[in-house]
């Protein structure tokens, strides 16, 4: 029987995230071993397709490694590193997302799609994962 050597440690979108993660994880001495990310980086409408980048580590080192991740917050922080509190449930579950709702958004997200470049103006919101409340 074969031995598994490496364990999958986490999933991403786009390589950017997954190589902050291998960042932190290095930092704490744990050698990590990144799949996919030339692939989404050359097209990153792959990345739902083939399920990410993904980062493994040596199993021996993937307990420290799954530690690690639990202490990384996933929430949006403000200026100071503290959590952003939801103005209407005021828990500190809140996600930056990008959206196109307003014109000047859409209008931006339409011409860049046409000229294959990326977008000119992002509006941000922030959501909450606990009420789903857009502020």
């Amino acid at each position: 029987m074969e031995e598994k050597i490496f364990n999958k440690v986490g999933e991403f979108q786009y390589s950017s995230e997954a190589f902050i993660y291998k960042a932190k994880l290095e930092s704490e001495g744990v050698a990590v071993f990144v799949r996919d990310n030339h692939t989404i980086d050359s097209d990153p409408f792959l990345s739902n397709a083939i399920g990410g980048v993904k980062l493994f580590v040596k199993a021996e080192d993937y307990e420290k490694a799954v530690k690690i991740f639990s202490e990384i917050s996933k929430f949006s922080v403000d200026d100071e590193g503290k959590l952003i509190k939801c103005p209407n449930c005021g828990t500190e579950k809140a996600q930056l997302l990008t959206t196109v709702k307003n014109f000047k958004s859409l209008f931006s997200f339409l011409f860049s799609f046409l000229v294959m470049a990326l977008p000119i103006y992002n509006k941000y919101n922030y959501k909450c994962e606990n009420c789903n409340f857009e502020f």
